[in-house]
């Protein structure tokens, strides 16, 4: 006959384990979420770079005015690509801020250069509108090519963690019990307490 052998976690190492599964989730959720708008981002740029005038006033004109003209004046679709082009400042931040939370360093790192693209980006961006240079257009796509590659890697990289399931095949079963400590063992089956550092991987 094999032997039993209850494994038993918990209740602190369960919860601590869902916390970070749910950290992961957002984590995930966000990044993709954020490559959705990239992508946006950049039909945006090619209908604005072929087809929309920036108008004569805001040429040789600052960054910050620039932003300012970009949003309050036509083409609408220049507009448009510049409130994106901030909001994805703020879902880069909200990105790079869950990637800390998770405590996963790869992503960390991912998520910090996929936001560092976008700030560059938009830098690029505000000195196309203000004297439309080729340059400024190009490395306003390539930076924003960056980043999308960042957060695709962060989709990669962080996976939700494993749960471990009954094994009943080799007569192993799963337990959750406060009182892991008052079980009693015999010749036939054994007791393993799990901590949560063990309960939890990277």
């Amino acid at each position: 006959m094999p032997e039993g052998k209850a494994m038993i976690i918990n209740p602190a190492a369960r919860d601590a384990l869902a916390a970070r599964q749910a950290r992961r989730s957002g984590l995930r959720t966000n990044s993709a979420a954020i490559c959705v708008m990239l992508l946006v981002q950049y039909g945006l740029g090619m209908g604005v770079n072929l087809y929309a005038q920036v108008p004569a006033a805001d040429h040789g004109a600052g960054l910050a005015v620039a932003v300012g003209r970009a949003l309050t004046s036509q083409p609408a679709v220049l507009a448009t690509h510049t409130v994106l082009g901030l909001l994805m400042l703020v879902a880069g931040i909200s990105v790079l801020v869950r990637a800390i939370r998770a405590r996963h360093r790869r992503a960390i790192a991912a998520s910090a250069a996929g936001l560092a693209a976008i700030i560059a980006a938009a830098f690029s961006g505000a000195a196309f509108v203000s004297n439309e240079q080729a340059g400024a257009s190009m490395s306003m796509a390539v930076l924003t090519g960056v980043a999308l590659l960042c957060y695709l890697a962060n989709l990669v990289m962080v996976a939700p963690a494993a749960v471990s399931s009954p094994a009943t095949a080799t007569g192993t079963a799963t337990a959750i019990s406060p009182a892991a400590d008052n079980s009693p063992a015999d010749d036939n089956s054994t007791a393993a307490q799990v901590n949560p550092a063990a309960a939890i991987k990277e």
